[in-house]
């Protein structure tokens, strides 16, 4: 069990640095990793209960968007297609926090459509030599290597990208509300040269290894998160109870205990979904699918369990100290990164047999 209690202080890019490092030296990050890694050679069912926790504990969204960027857009890439030297190398510092990690898919004019990245990598004798811009990546300002998707020989593959790289900038820039706590930034590649052994995978593989890396954070990142909804519903619930109105309390007014049961409600919903992504990941099975209809379904929820938390308790719920609407502005959030909720119904009518990219996937 962590120790929350001393969880470091956010507030700056060293302090969310070691906040992420201190869940990491927790072991955290070691869940669903098999032995033979150094993780705990556990499930998908134990990471969901300690992401959980977390996120009940320290209701920090932005941390849990950095952890969940760490674990699914480096270490598991490398887990599943990195060769055994790349696994050696970095690993053990991405598992205990020396080594902060992340991926960067979005640019400018290329969000959700991959096939529009113009990052692109030329070959040479003794390695690559990249440019593009990417946006909007998380935890960009305080990573130590991010997998960078570019296109080599027009087709789009993956790099490993160190911010000590000549001709790399990692920026802090452009700043975002929601979420406040993942820092986030720009990253310019201009003539970037990194060594052959920097590319993870096979050339044209960069669409495989997004689609997976995007299926486990839509799935789990919302585990830390309703583990703050948890949290959440106590807080409204304990200001029902002592809040009086008309010589009673304000959950025995209808309209509210009405808003109380229905965010009970959708908490449960999201704590189904996760876990059967969990169930399905730990007997082998795809959860293309299911991902996509827990990400739609839990950042809706979280949004609407949000708006009603800051709803009951009224002008309380406008305290900085209450936390409830800055919960609003991260449950906004939600609903963009990993793929908007747009983004997860065309994947859902997709796999289903209808939708835009039905014919398309047929043809695959």
């Amino acid at each position: 069990m962590i120790e929350y209690q001393q969880l470091p202080s956010s507030g700056d890019l060293n302090a969310s640095k070691n906040r992420l490092r201190y869940c990491a030296q927790q072991g955290l990050l070691r869940h669903a990793i098999a032995a033979q890694f150094n993780g705990h050679g556990d499930g998908f069912q134990e990471l969901v209960q300690a992401h959980l926790s977390l996120g009940k504990h320290c209701q920090d969204t932005g941390l849990i968007l950095s952890i969940n960027a760490h674990i699914w857009g480096s270490i598991f890439p490398l887990i599943l297609y990195g060769s055994d030297q790349q696994k050696q190398n970095w690993l053990p510092g991405l598992l205990s926090g020396d080594i902060v990690g992340g991926h960067a898919i979005t640019e400018p004019q290329a969000g959700s459509d991959v096939n529009a990245i113009e990052t692109h990598a030329i070959k040479n004798d003794s390695g690559f030599i990249l440019n593009g811009h990417k946006r909007f990546i998380t935890n960009t300002p305080i990573a130590d290597v991010l997998l960078i998707y570019a296109k080599l020989e027009g087709k789009l593959s993956a790099f490993l990208i160190k911010q000590e790289d000549v001709g790399a900038n990692f920026s802090d820039q452009p700043s975002v509300t929601g979420c406040a706590s993942a820092t986030m930034g720009d990253v310019i590649l201009q003539d970037c040269f990194i060594p052959l052994d920097r590319q993870l995978g096979k050339t044209g593989a960069g669409g495989m290894m997004i689609q997976n890396a995007l299926e486990l954070e839509r799935a789990f990142i919302f585990a830390g998160i309703i583990g703050i909804m948890q949290w959440q519903l106590q807080q409204v619930i304990q200001h029902s109870r002592q809040r009086r109105v008309n010589e009673q309390h304000l959950g025995a007014n209808q309209a509210i205990s009405h808003k109380i049961a229905e965010m009970q409600c959708r908490l449960d919903t999201c704590l189904l979904w996760v876990n059967e992504c969990a169930r399905l990941k730990d007997t082998g099975k795809r959860i293309s699918l299911a991902s996509a209809q827990t990400k739609l379904i839990a950042s809706e929820a979280f949004l609407q369990s949000s708006l009603d938390a800051v709803q009951i308790m009224g002008a309380t719920g406008l305290l900085e100290e209450s936390k409830m609407t800055g919960l609003v502005q991260d449950a906004m959030a939600s609903r963009l990164f990993s793929g908007s909720s747009e983004i997860q119904k065309n994947i859902i009518a997709a796999l289903i047999g209808t939708g835009a990219g039905y014919k398309s996937r047929l043809q695959k």
